[in-house]
């Protein structure tokens, strides 16, 4: 397990926006920015990396503040440190991704679209959109995760063979592209976590 410690709550906030993380640990009492006000701002940036509040104050009030914020657990010092890495590795089986879904292989239904990787195609009624190779790649991709966090390096690898700026700053043109042609129907999102990767949902 690799950590990465920073002494206050404007470092902690760098260093989140500059590289993804598996779980943060909070300590309320941070200098500069305590833990509270860290959590509001990294829920802003990513609603899924798992927090964890490390705090002195064991008030009712401030757990349920923790709670409120996105927090997965709340410990109070002092505490055990074999204690700590168990309630670290349960957040963490908690809240990864589930296994990958089956393959696709035929025609998708995405809402009120209809997906197909094979014709390289995506059907709203009788319209019909025919997709690029790389669009199509990128859509089928995210299919196959529907729902779950994919994360950007591994389709950058998947599709650009790499994870350079350019081809990073391409991913985000697709994106966008894709977004704009399941834009007819509300229900279909590509979500985005910031530096992290994308999140197909259909509800």
């Amino acid at each position: 397990m690799q950590v990465k410690l920073c002494p206050d709550g404007n470092a902690g906030l760098n260093a989140f926006r500059r590289d993804p993380y598996d779980v943060c640990l909070l300590d309320v009492m941070l200098p500069q920015k305590d833990g509270f006000t860290l959590a509001r701002e990294i829920r802003a940036l990513n609603q899924h990396t798992p927090l964890i509040f490390l705090t002195a104050r064991s008030l009712k009030e401030d757990k349920l503040l923790g709670f409120s914020l996105g927090a997965d657990d709340y410990i109070t010092k002092p505490f055990d440190e074999q204690e700590l890495v168990c309630r670290i590795h349960a957040v963490l089986k908690r809240t990864q991704p589930a296994g990958p879904l089956p393959p696709v292989t035929g025609p998708v239904a995405l809402g009120q679209y209809r997906f197909d990787p094979s014709n390289q195609t995506l059907l709203l009624g009788s319209r019909t959109k025919r997709l690029t190779e790389r669009e199509n790649e990128l859509l089928k991709l995210l299919c196959q995760s529907r729902g779950q966090l994919v994360r950007r390096d591994d389709v950058l690898r998947t599709l650009w063979g790499q994870t350079d700026y350019f081809s990073g700053r391409s991913l985000d043109v697709f994106i966008t592209k894709l977004r704009k042609y399941l834009a007819d129907d509300p229900a279909v999102q590509i979500e985005t976590l910031h530096r992290v990767g994308f999140i197909l949902t259909v509800g």
